[in-house]
């Protein structure tokens, strides 16, 4: 029976065209680089797209030439978030983190043609332009510095053309977006979004089981545009109308917080480290700061701790626990309680909450280990691997990178996890960095978890250092809060209420902080290159 439905592509022009229709009046917020507040709408933002699609297609793109941006989250990204595939081109979001000779590469492995940076990152710019050829550099004057005479400035570059564009018939599996992975294991590797696997992730986080944004709401991504496109938060923002409030470059605990209260957001993202800061600062000065009541707050990128669930909790931020990859657009996870679980005591909905929860429609899990496929009992563990209709099925021009494919079409994500009967996916570790000590595995975000609960810990990483006799014994780097003290004894103390003996690590190293990968991440290759194979360490 043939049917009786449309023939039309999912492309990000219709949430463009749907955000200059309907949401024409709602406010897009950008903190600049000097602190102040810059404000449009959607309106203008419609506007602004097309003229960027149409600018960059009378300077010479075509379809499926890739854009880079190197810029922080404001209005200006948001613009290439859109004008870039709407014009049938790729935008790829640069890791401003990274090292220059890491983003050379990218650059020149993506084949960028055109690279649209902001004014204020050009020294770091200049330390690799050499080491790559771009066609034509587009500066985003921030602020009131000059753009140097060999680069194009991007308001000029808006100026010089007009709002009569035409968006060319793209196929809903054409390249959108692109981004590359951290490269924390050899080279970086592409991964390349198609039109269709941006706007049904858009739906699945607008989705009330999972994000459940609104044009009600406004949302703050203190993750960057430049790491896995913020999470796709300004494509599903942009379709449902929902008010965007950007920071720039100001991610300080106290900054977030003074952007929450005045542009009264109820929507926040970001990684652990970011919202332990803001966990920090509330504590410390709890009468400063006058939040909405029940702020969302979607933490992913590792492990958020129950303590830092249970104390945003205290200061009315409801945490949304999520899990994804570069490779999966990237949420496929968010834990939220069932309704059944409301019913449970309030220690044991915290211990759900700090689960990465159960997949978003459409995302499909499963564990595999030596013994094939795991049970969904909560014990079991194996590789997670996913499937869906945006997970990525292979690397840009990676060949060398198969093995990380099933042959049956599954993403071998590396997470090593359990999942309960409820569907709820715990991942216990990387895993290369599951520590195996006597035969039997340990985890080591466990762990750490268990450390920050301590009171007196402010973060804690473990890592596996070598055994003669067990292979593997766990190294915990602790930092403590500001003013407290404790000791080894007592850390192992805590940690036999809640582990087995052979778990307890027999070692540990007090630091002033942990090193962070360009995610934000607690970086373990710094820390084993750092204790591991230094023979100066200060252990205990």
């Amino acid at each position: 029976m043939k049917a009786t439905m449309m023939d039309y592509p999912l492309t990000l022009p219709h949430l463009l065209e749907r955000a200059g229709k309907l949401f024409r009046t709602r406010e897009i917020v950008s903190r600049m680089p000097d602190r102040s507040v810059h404000r449009y709408t959607y309106g203008d933002f419609y506007r602004r797209a097309r003229l960027l699609a149409n600018a960059l297609k009378k300077a010479g793109l075509k379809r499926g030439d890739r854009v880079g941006t190197l810029m922080w989250n404001h209005y200006v990204h948001l613009e290439a978030y859109f004008g870039v595939p709407v014009a049938g081109g790729v935008v790829h979001t640069l890791n401003l983190r990274l090292y220059p000779e890491e983003i050379a590469y990218m650059i020149r492995h993506a084949k960028d043609r055109f690279l649209i940076i902001d004014n204020i990152l050009l020294p770091f710019f200049a330390k690799f332009r050499n080491m790559v050829n771009v066609e034509k550099i587009i500066v985003v004057p921030l602020t009131d510095s000059p753009v140097p005479s060999e680069y194009e400035n991007y308001e000029q570059l808006l100026g010089q053309t007009d709002g009569c564009f035409s968006y060319p018939e793209l196929n809903e599996n054409e390249a959108a977006g692109m981004s590359y992975t951290s490269g924390t294991t050899g080279k970086p590797k592409g991964v390349v979004y198609t039109h269709r696997a941006l706007v049904l992730h858009s739906f699945a986080l607008a989705l009330r089981d999972s994000l459940g944004i609104s044009e009600e709401d406004s949302v703050m991504p203190v993750v960057p545009m430049f790491h896995v496109n913020a999470w796709g938060l300004p494509f599903a923002c942009t379709m449902m109308g929902a008010r965007q409030v950007l920071p720039g470059p100001h991610l300080d605990p106290a900054s977030l917080l003074e952007l929450m209260e005045k542009e009264k957001v109820t929507v926040g993202a970001g990684v652990p480290t970011v919202w332990l800061g803001v966990l920090q600062e509330l504590t410390q000065n709890p009468d400063r700061w006058n939040l909405l009541p029940d702020v969302n707050v979607l933490i992913g990128g590792s492990a958020a701790p129950e303590s830092l669930i249970r104390g945003l909790k205290r200061h009315n931020l409801h945490v949304l626990h999520g899990w994804g990859m570069t490779e999966t657009t990237p949420v496929a996870t968010i834990s939220r309680l069932r309704p059944h679980l409301k019913k449970i005591s309030p220690d044991k909905q915290f211990a759900y909450q700090a689960k990465q929860g159960v997949p978003v429609p459409f995302v499909e899990l499963r564990i595999v280990n030596e013994n094939g496929e795991g049970p969904w009992d909560g014990r079991t563990m194996g590789e997670l691997q996913v499937r869906g209709p945006w997970i990525a099925g292979d690397y840009y021009n990676r060949p060398d990178c198969g093995n990380s494919f099933t042959e049956d079409g599954w993403l071998r994500t590396g997470d090593v996890a359990c999942i309960d009967p409820d569907g709820y996916v715990k991942i216990t570790d990387r895993t290369k960095d599951l520590i195996k000590s006597g035969g039997e595995w340990i985890s080591s975000v466990d762990l750490e978890n268990a450390l920050m609960d301590h009171s007196s810990v402010a973060e804690a990483a473990v890592i596996a250092m070598p055994h003669p006799k067990w292979q593997e014994r766990p190294l915990a780097i602790v930092v403590l809060k500001e003013g407290e003290k404790t000791s080894p004894e007592e850390l192992r103390k805590f940690l036999a209420s809640k582990f087995s003996k052979w778990w307890l690590p027999d070692q540990f190293v007090f630091a002033d902080e942990i090193p962070r990968t360009s995610a934000g991440k607690f970086s373990k290759a710094k820390l084993r290159e750092r204790y591991v194979r230094s023979d100066d360490q200060d252990c205990h």
